[in-house]
């Protein structure tokens, strides 16, 4: 099992950049890939960005392909999103989550991943 911590969420404007990281616990950090969803209120949880264990796959939303980046430095246990050119729509809390896998491949579904971060919110304004 993993624990996750994420960080790096804040008010930013619309047009601005943030990078949100989260920390694993663990020293099998390199068998999980690794994933970013985000809910706003009244709304389901919804895929943002997914990483492979290996690194060699990432999967991106539409809503956020071109704007967004993931990426991971196992050394670190340490996954992130790079986020620009953000939009009011942009606004909620992203989670870090985890899935533990024998296979160098993604999944982009919630119930795919078994562990889970806090959450940090992400608030940007027009």
């Amino acid at each position: 099992q993993v624990q996750l911590v994420e960080s790096g969420g804040g008010l930013v404007q619309a047009g601005g950049s943030l990078r949100l990281s989260c920390a694993a616990s663990g020293r099998t950090f390199s068998n999980y890939a690794m994933g970013w969803f985000r809910q706003a209120p009244g709304k389901e949880r919804e895929f943002v960005a997914a990483i492979s264990s290996g690194g060699g796959y990432t999967n991106y939303a539409d809503s956020v392909t071109g704007r967004f980046t993931i990426s991971r430095d196992n050394a670190k246990n340490t996954v992130y999103l790079q986020m620009i050119s953000l939009k009011p729509e942009d606004t909620a809390v992203y989670y870090c989550a985890a899935r533990f896998t024998i296979s160098d491949t993604v999944v982009v579904a919630p119930r795919g991943y078994g562990y889970w971060g806090q959450g940090t919110q992400v608030t940007v304004s027009s």
